[in-house]
């Protein structure tokens, strides 16, 4: 059979037979390093966390004498229920969720208006106006805070919410500021993540008469759930962290957020620490109740486009 080929293609040589192909040797498997890294990365970031959790369940007595890291004699819930009746802290997580929320949707139906006009729609200036909404990102927030302050105190509410109050000291206020400090960041991952979606979709839309409006609220939006989901768990956990804006536009007690409820477990000579951090842990529990239950959306949005295939 070989000296039939090398007859019929002189000059070529003739193919190897399968048995004589060198094998490929196996790949290697990697040891433990690489997890034992991880592992120890993971428990560094965690440890504050885990101590925290752990001083909350302890007496502050127990803990003067024996220090944060002896064994404990008793754990109990007790320092829970008296942070959160002692801090009203239904109150003030009440006054987070109607800031909160509201800024979250607006700033995603904004961003996404904006990001599907410089991604999708030939609009012209579209680079340079991402380019700005970009730059508003770089801006510190410390830098405008005086404007904004006496902006506020000059700007009434609408007569429909109350008789020409100014805009300082409402929900209002921290909502409008996280809404113009967040849209931003959100258009620009939006963009990216709509200049990723296949143009034969709404090429296909357009054939079958589909207008800019359905093109947007019908075929881009339900594509971008899982950045729209990264987005919300992300915006969420900011504003409701934020507690910068609420010192400076907020001078009712009453209105608040839920990080100021900290605030009213330091004693004035002397502050139970054990009882700040069951006040910490009340506090950091709705971000990763939101994290958990939006967790899917959110890595597949993180790593949509990471792969190839």
């Amino acid at each position: 059979m070989t000296s039939d080929l090398r007859a019929a293609f002189p000059g070529r040589p003739a193919a190897r037979p399968p048995e004589a192909m060198p094998s490929r040797p196996a790949r290697r498997r990697g040891g433990f390093g690489v997890p034992l890294f991880l592992a120890a990365v993971s428990l560094a970031f965690l440890a504050p966390l885990l101590l925290a959790v752990y001083a909350s369940l302890r007496p502050y007595e127990e803990t003067a004498e024996h220090g944060y890291f002896s064994w404990p004699d008793r754990l109990s819930l007790d320092y829970y229920r008296e942070a959160y009746t002692e801090s009203g802290m239904g109150t003030y997580f009440t006054n987070t969720l109607l800031i909160a929320v509201p800024a979250v949707i607006v700033t995603l139906f904004l961003a996404s208006f904006v990001a599907f006009a410089v991604s999708r729609v030939r609009v012209r200036g579209g680079m340079v106006m991402l380019m700005l909404f970009t730059a508003g990102n770089l801006l510190p927030p410390q830098v405008i805070v005086v404007p904004l302050y006496a902006l506020f105190l000059k700007i009434p509410l609408p007569w429909w919410m109350s008789d020409s109050m100014p805009l300082y000291d409402s929900f209002w206020a921290l909502i409008l500021v996280n809404v113009g400090f967040q849209v931003g960041f959100c258009v620009f991952v939006l963009a990216n993540f709509m200049r990723t979606l296949p143009k034969e979709i709404l090429e296909a839309a357009i054939v079958d008469g589909a207008g800019v409006w359905t093109q947007f609220w019908r075929i881009t939006l339900p594509l971008c759930r899982p950045a729209l989901a990264a987005l919300a768990t992300l915006e969420f956990t900011w504003i409701y962290n934020d507690f910068l804006w609420a010192l400076i536009f907020i001078s009712n007690p009453e209105k608040l957020p839920i990080t100021s409820s900290l605030n009213n477990l330091r004693g004035q000579f002397f502050t139970d620490y054990n009882l700040l951090a069951a006040g910490s842990v009340l506090v950091a529990l709705p971000t990763v109740l939101v994290f958990l239950l939006l967790q899917r959306h959110f890595i597949a949005g993180l790593t949509l486009g990471s792969g190839k295939g």
